[in-house]
């Protein structure tokens, strides 16, 4: 374990730069304790924020005024999205990443050997794990600093992980899929459709739910990892128990934990031991006295023909308190759906409470760097 006698504390090195031999052997020492832990950053406008405000010790090896080191059993501190508020500095042990990695190859029947293409930010939890499952493996990942449609079909490694955008751009392709043994998908919620059009291309397709607190995904397919447990509470938040779980907080809130369960911000459902996911709680928008789950919402729209994409948001309404609008990217974009066509359609889907008061047309919905969709940016136009 790395020590500093004249500090209690272990340095946290942030390092801005894309993802590459140099990283990789950071995380590795990271790990393994021979090095101070890591706060990887994608170059950037970002990265001075994120430095800014989690303090590290040094900057791409330059010591920095003011910085503070983390607990000894911190290996890596991973920048939340902020998809819906200010970032947090989630601090991960390297216990932690283990187990999750451990538990993923496990669930995904991966072999020691076999190679994992990393195509996603490293900034990023999904990143980070696809190197530690790399290092778990035996193999030296195969990186690719941006996502090319068809430098990934011909990496050669056997596994990927990414999220809904990057399989559409494969998909789109209608090329062979099952050149990867596994497509590891997360970080948002796929358009309806799109993971049977993978497969229909030969995809084996894994659908997981996590987040930074939780090394990343920790449910596949609805089922849990090995050692970890999730139970839904009185108040229909997803908790979540087990050795993957993060050590704290940087910056920002105390912890949200429950008796050693970390209360998720995501309300859910089990039904058989499965986790079915509805939408984030602070998605919910207030219309009339009634509460909507946002994500609920566009589950139920995305099932439009005429609609390719959207989002759920809240805008303020003086009689409704809030208005449900719907955020479209249309199919066919000459031929748009009609917020009438919507109302109708939600009629035996959804409480009438709950169906659309507003449409919003869009090219795109605005993402963030790992895929989800930037609810900020959406509220911020209204």
């Amino acid at each position: 374990m790395w020590r500093n006698p004249s500090h209690p504390d272990r340095p946290l090195h942030a390092i801005v730069q894309p993802p590459g031999p140099a990283l990789f052997t950071a995380i590795r020492e990271a790990l393994d304790g021979t090095g101070p832990a890591v706060l990887p950053l994608t170059p950037g406008g970002s990265s001075a924020a994120a430095i800014a405000s989690l303090r590290p010790t040094h900057a791409d090896g330059v010591p920095l005024d003011g910085g503070e080191g983390v607990p000894e059993d911190v290996a890596v501190v991973i920048a939340t999205s902020g998809s819906t508020g200010a970032p947090k500095g989630v601090m991960l042990s390297a216990t932690a990443l283990r187990a999750s990695a451990a538990a993923s190859l496990r669930r995904l029947e991966a072999s020691k050997g076999e190679r994992w293409l990393c195509c996603l930010p490293v900034a990023h939890v999904s990143g980070l794990q696809v190197l530690v499952r790399a290092l778990l493996s035996g193999t030296e990942p195969v990186v690719h600093p941006r996502f090319d449609p068809r430098a990934v079909l011909e990496s050669g490694a056997e596994h990927v992980s990414m999220v809904p955008t990057q399989l559409h751009r494969l998909v789109e392709l209608g090329a062979d899929l099952s050149v990867f043994r596994t497509i590891l998908l997360g970080g948002a919620v796929p358009r309806p459709g799109l993971l049977e059009q993978a497969r229909d291309l030969g995809a084996r397709v894994v659908t997981s739910y996590g987040s930074s607190e939780t090394s990343g995904g920790c449910v596949y397919d609805g089922l849990p990892l090995h050692h970890v447990d999730v139970k839904i509470g009185a108040d229909g938040l997803i908790r979540i128990a087990g050795p993957v779980l993060f050590s704290g907080y940087r910056s920002g809130p105390p912890e949200p934990f429950d008796g050693g369960w970390f209360v998720t911000s995501d309300l859910g459902e089990l039904s058989g031991g499965r986790l079915r996911v509805l939408g984030r709680a602070d998605d919910v928008v207030n219309t009339g006295g009634e509460k909507v789950v946002a994500g609920a919402v566009a589950a139920v729209l995305g099932e439009h023909p005429a609609i390719a994409d959207v989002a759920v948001i809240g805008v303020p309404d003086p009689e409704w308190g809030e208005r449900v609008t719907a955020v479209v990217v249309p199919a066919h974009p000459d031929t748009p759906p009609t917020l009438e066509q919507l109302r109708a359609y939600s009629h035996d889907r959804l409480p009438p409470y709950a169906a659309p008061r507003e449409l919003r047309l869009v090219a795109a919905l605005p993402l963030l760097p790992n895929g989800k969709t930037d609810l900020v940016s959406l509220k911020a136009g209204t």
